[in-house]
């Protein structure tokens, strides 16, 4: 039980607040620059830190195995980043199908530079966040309890997608596949860069085709 005591709490702390998420407007809203870089600086920067924070207190970078971004990680990577598009696109044929997603964007995407590196910087940023807490940090805890493989995938998957519910049924749905398949590629392969940099990009993709 103890193993579980730290996650649950550092989840609660750093993702709670998505759980309720934001309410999604009628009308699209026009991305703002400098409320990205507050987040950053206030939110993403800070819980990044926390994760590895504690991580390191556990082992050095050199014992997780963590180096700069490099070979070792562009396999992974080229697994993660066509997957996840792919279990994207699926999800959002479906919901067309069925009528589950707004015809209109949430986050118009940004129209000059400036903001984009912003954009960028706040979504890899983001991601290297996502990926440390339920890929590194999670699966790395629960491997430790002998749930086995399956199951602590299955705990980390369901914990990232409670986190997308604001999306609606299919954005859990959406979070929920990309989850699975991460945390597979991670527990293969070890690598976070491999999955943060799949992991970013795709949401790159996500606000520059405006369905943010």
């Amino acid at each position: 039980m103890n193993a579980f005591i730290e996650p649950i709490i550092l989840y609660a702390v750093l993702f709670f607040r998505f759980l309720s998420g934001p309410v999604m407007p009628e009308t699209p809203l026009e991305f703002s620059a400098s409320a990205e870089a507050a987040r950053i600086v206030l939110y993403t920067g800070p819980a990044l830190a926390l994760v590895w924070y504690l991580l390191l207190k556990v082992k050095s970078l050199k014992e997780w195995g963590v180096t700069r971004p490099g070979k070792k990680d562009v396999i992974p990577a080229l697994i993660s980043l066509p997957a996840i598009v792919l279990v994207g696109f699926a999800v959002t044929a479906a919901a067309n199908h069925f009528g589950g997603l707004p015809e209109v964007p949430r986050i118009l995407p940004p129209t000059a530079v400036a903001p984009w590196a912003i954009l960028v910087v706040s979504i890899f940023a983001g991601a290297y966040l996502e990926e440390s807490f339920f890929r590194f940090y999670l699966l790395s805890k629960l491997e430790g309890t002998g749930l086995g493989p399956h199951r602590i995938v299955l705990i980390s998957t369901v914990m990232f997608a409670f986190c997308h519910i604001y999306a609606g049924p299919w954005g859990f749905v959406n979070a929920a596949i990309s989850g699975t398949v991460l945390a597979y590629v991670f527990l293969r392969f070890r690598s976070l860069h491999g999955i943060s940099i799949a992991h970013g990009m795709y949401n790159v993709m996500v606000f520059a085709l405006g369905v943010a």
